[in-house]
This record gives structure tokens, C-alpha cells and sequence, in this order.
């Protein structure tokens, strides 16, 4: 169990607080208004109404404490950048920030964030991608350069084995594992038979997984 510090209540913290908590996390809330901490009780129950900006909250909740500090406000860069140089002061760990632009992006890399997520971005990408792109079922990235992608399962590699199509060499991608009725079977053999019913989960490059799935 990890112990994670959110401040925001907003859609974004809400839904990062739901999850954290559900995975068995142990979650400490910050929010400014009292309207929206009312709002997420029932989903979050430890809040504290308080305004991270001042250095003395930040202070009393005993920062080194937490194992991960997210900053989850979007609707105010300048607060969100405040609270971020604060937290990294006051022994932050791990920061996680949220941004909506690249120069916002640098500037809280450069001030104590560790890791920065597009909320709107990621999510814009990810569905333009699945309900978008030919034969791309699902996507998350990894970094700029590699993701891993559902994909259709390409009808001339029905009946052929992962060897026999040497996936890695001939497409520079790399099978993960098959989904089948929603069940995912990881660790294939290179005997493997493709068949018309199941996807692929691969992982590589966009250009390469496009090339592939055209």
C-alpha cells in the first residue's frame, strides 16, 4: 500500500483518487473548495479543505511522508506550478503535475514535478486512435517513441506461426501477448497460430504498427 497526496478535486483528481483507492492506496486529499471537497466525500473520504499554495499547509501534512504527491489542477497553471515548487521544498518523492500545454509541461519538469500527464491530451489521443486508426483496437503510450497497441490480428497471418511470420525482425514490433473474449493469454511460444478470432497486443512505434495494420 502506497500513500498518496492529491491536490485537486476537480474531474481529473476526483477520478486519480477513485482509482488510487481502489487499487488498496492510501489517499489524503486537498482541495480549496469546500463546494467540491462536499462533492467527492462519498468517492474520497480523507480531505482536508485547505489552500495549497500557502507554504504552511503544505508544511502540516508532513510531505516526506507520502510516497507519490499529484498535483491535479488544471484550471489554474500558476497555483498548480506554486504547489509544485512547494511540495519538491518540502521533500516530495514523487511528483505527478498536470499540464494542458508544452511550455506548461517544461516549466513543471524544471520545478520539482517527476513525471507530468496531458489529461485532455492523452485521452484525445487514445480515443482518436481507437475509434480512429484501421485495425487499432486500443492504445497506451510508453514514451514518445514506443506504445502498446491492440490490434487486429493481420487476415494474412491467419494459420501461420509467430516463427514462421518472424514478427520482430520482418515488422519491428513485438507480441505481448493474444486477447481472446476478453481473456488476454500472455508469454506465447513461437509456435503460436494466429487465428481470425483473437487480437494482438504489441508493442513498437506508431509508424511501425501502422505500417502493419494498413
Amino acid at each position: 500500500m502506497k500513500s498518496i497526496l492529491i491536490i485537486g478535486l476537480g474531474r481529473f483528481g476526483r477520478h486519480m483518487a477513485q482509482k488510487f483507492i481502489e487499487e488498496g492506496n492510501s489517499v489524503l486529499a486537498v482541495e480549496a473548495s469546500e463546494e467540491r471537497a462536499n462533492a467527492a466525500v462519498s468517492l474520497v473520504p480523507n480531505i482536508e479543505i485547505a489552500d495549497a499554495t500557502d507554504d504552511t499547509v503544505i508544511e502540516s501534512l508532513g510531505i516526506n511522508n507520502f510516497d507519490i504527491c499529484v498535483v491535479a489542477i488544471g484550471d489554474n497553471f500558476q497555483a498548480a506550478l506554486e504547489i509544485t515548487v512547494l511540495l519538491k521544498d518540502f521533500g516530495g518523492k514523487f511528483i505527478i503535475a498536470r499540464a494542458s500545454r508544452d511550455v506548461h509541461r517544461k516549466l513543471l519538469l524544471r520545478n520539482g514535478a517527476d513525471y507530468v500527464v496531458y489529461a485532455e491530451r492523452d485521452m484525445a489521443e487514445r480515443l482518436a486512435m481507437k475509434f480512429g486508426a484501421k485495425n487499432i483496437f486500443d492504445y497506451i503510450e510508453l514514451n514518445k517513441e514506443i506504445g502498446i497497441y491492440e490490434i487486429a490480428t493481420p487476415e494474412n497471418w491467419y494459420g501461420k506461426t509467430i516463427l514462421e511470420k518472424s514478427v520482430r525482425s520482418n515488422y519491428n514490433v513485438t507480441i505481448l501477448a493474444t486477447k481472446k473474449e476478453e481473456r488476454i493469454y500472455p508469454l506465447m511460444e513461437p509456435e503460436h497460430v494466429f487465428v481470425p478470432d483473437e487480437s494482438l497486443l504489441v508493442m513498437g512505434s506508431a509508424e511501425a504498427v501502422h505500417k502493419l495494420t494498413r
